[in-house]
């Protein structure tokens, strides 16, 4: 089948094949799923290298980590060259700019978008940085808003707005816009700093260890890594890559303690995105900027805080 999206057209095969077993949902439902909210995941994508997560099978079937969009794109679709020095390689990953691109990723099988931090006018600086609320594995969500409420707290007190979203699965992100004028080190700095302060007051609920192994199981993990170079988390209204196609949606902060992720899917978001609009809209006019976190960063370090690294990244399909 073919659908106009805009001024393009997109062929859609295989539109009945089963995506999320637990409601038979299917690809073409990912599809009107798409172009139901279709103007804020393109304002969550806009102009930003994007890794697409894809199941060519559904979600039930292996997963694909595609950076480089593959040969046969059509000769509209945009792209960006990023770099990856480390194994000498580049990769041209997605550059969304318009809503046919999406629905052309989800013709190529893609359930999750994964977008950097930065956008293609300079791919080493971001313009975002992200908040990654990640509970272990027996941390209820009680302690996720209690974390994340302490989260807004500490950054109305730096003058930043936060912008929160579901994840999609058991955590929560808040994004907060920043002038482009640091890069990747600088930016995980400052979110390392923020995570450290925010375990501060929070010391029986949240950890800033990164060993895995080292972190309590009831704890939340402030994952402050998700804005090293080349990590990226789901973006907002992307659908994650399980049987109940739940969707990483943005909330309003009154929402926090009433929000259940699991009522968030491509079933139920389109009616929201309907009556409430885009709830991300206006986070390109709340610019921040990072020097207190950095002077944070610099304190921190004169005090002899460890800080573990930057991990590796998943390669992903670039070859």
């Amino acid at each position: 089948m073919e659908l106009e999206v805009g001024h393009r057209t997109v062929r859609i095969s295989n539109p009945d094949r089963i995506y999320f077993p637990a409601r038979g949902e299917t690809k073409l439902d990912l599809v009107h799923y798409y172009l139901s909210v279709g103007d804020g995941i393109v304002r969550a994508l806009r102009e930003r290298p994007c890794m697409m997560h894809r199941f060519p099978e559904g979600v039930s079937g292996d997963k694909v980590h595609q950076k480089r969009v593959p040969h046969g794109a059509p000769p509209w679709l945009e792209t960006v060259r990023v770099d990856f020095p480390r194994y000498g390689r580049h990769a041209n990953e997605l550059c969304v700019t318009e809503l046919a691109s999406v629905i052309w990723a989800v013709q190529m099988s893609t359930v999750e978008f994964h977008p950097w931090n930065s956008r293609r006018a300079d791919t080493e600086v971001p313009d975002e940085w992200r908040i990654d609320l990640d509970p272990m594995p027996l941390c209820d969500f009680g302690r996720v808003r209690r974390v994340a409420h302490v989260a807004r707290e500490v950054l109305a007190e730096l003058g930043a707005v936060g912008w929160p979203k579901t994840s999609g699965g058991k955590g929560m992100h808040i994004y907060v816009r920043i002038e482009p004028r640091w890069g990747f080190t600088d930016v995980r700095r400052a979110a390392l700093a923020f995570a450290r302060e925010v375990e501060r007051r929070a010391p029986d609920d949240v950890t800033t260890t990164w060993w895995r192994k080292d972190r309590d199981p009831s704890m939340l993990f402030v994952d402050y890594n998700q804005n090293a170079r080349d990590h990226t988390v789901a973006g907002a209204y992307s659908v994650r890559g399980n049987p109940e196609a739940t969707v990483s949606t943005p909330i309003n902060w009154d929402e926090l303690d009433s929000a259940v992720p699991g009522d968030f899917t491509i079933a139920t978001v389109p009616e929201r995105f309907s009556r409430l609009g885009d709830l991300h809209e206006g986070i390109d006019e709340a610019v921040y900027s990072l020097e207190t976190l950095l002077e944070w960063a610099d304190r921190d370090d004169r005090e002899g805080a460890e800080d573990p690294g930057v991990p590796d990244s998943p390669l992903g399909d670039i070859s």
